[in-house]
């Protein structure tokens, strides 16, 4: 069965590009140009994924996230023609899962739907909570919190899709560049080594010993992949 795309914009030109770019890649594509249609259709067909403008006529796309977000986890791509560093943080903090400013190559769009899907897909029923390491390491998905040792300890949004990103796929080694397109969700090229910035920020939060790490570990060469021991 074909993945359902819920688009929500009121450039109808946009609407229907983005609708053929999507419906190529095999996806069922709906579309919505005024939020309250948007969340009344989002009821009806319940997506699997969802693009959602900031600017809307009737509603913002930050008060539709809000909406979707005490129903649904569904996956979220935000688009607006804002750049500015805060207002993309602002949209990881009220549940957006990435960021694409305009204008865009549809292409690009493509495949953040399909990275983000792809980090999804066969987790549609995952537990609400990731604990790792007899509870020394907590990860409340939907609130957001991480806890060591039963104390929540305060990360950026980028750290916190860092860590989810790994935590999700222990085992899993990711490069520089996939952890960049995977969880920070927007164009770092040619900075690839900011997550660095970021892992070294992360281990400082929930490691007992940087220099001997039991949660994420370096892979040299390659990246990085989380090592904790889950348990139910």
């Amino acid at each position: 069965m074909s993945e359902k795309v819920l688009v929500v914009d009121d450039e109808v030109k946009l609407l229907a590009v983005v609708k053929d770019y999507l419906a190529v890649e095999g996806y069922e594509v709906y579309t919505a140009d005024r939020g309250r249609k948007a969340i009344e259709l989002f009821r009806e067909i319940k997506p699997d994924f969802v693009i959602l403008d900031l600017m809307l006529p009737d509603l913002s796309g930050e008060e539709i996230c809000k909406i979707l977000r005490t129903e649904s986890d569904v996956p979220i791509l935000m688009l607006t023609a804002k750049s500015g560093e805060e207002d993309k943080i602002n949209g990881l903090y009220i549940g957006a899962d990435d960021y694409l400013t305009k204008p865009f190559s549809p292409r690009e769009l493509v495949g953040r739907v399909r990275a983000i899907l792809r980090r999804t897909k066969g987790n549609v029923v995952v537990a609400d909570i990731l604990s790792f390491n007899n509870s020394d390491l907590e990860i409340d998905l939907p609130k957001h919190e991480v806890k060591k040792k039963g104390e929540t300890i305060y990360l950026t949004p980028n750290e916190y899709n860092v860590l989810v990103a790994l935590a999700q796929n222990p085992q899993r080694t990711f490069s520089r560049s996939q952890l960049i397109s995977i969880a920070l969700g927007y164009d770092f090229e040619g900075y690839d080594r900011t997550i660095d910035t970021h892992v070294k920020n992360i281990r400082q939060k929930i490691e007992d010993d940087m220099k001997d790490p039991k949660y994420i570990v370096t892979v040299y060469g390659v990246g990085y992949k989380f090592v904790g021991n889950s348990h139910d």
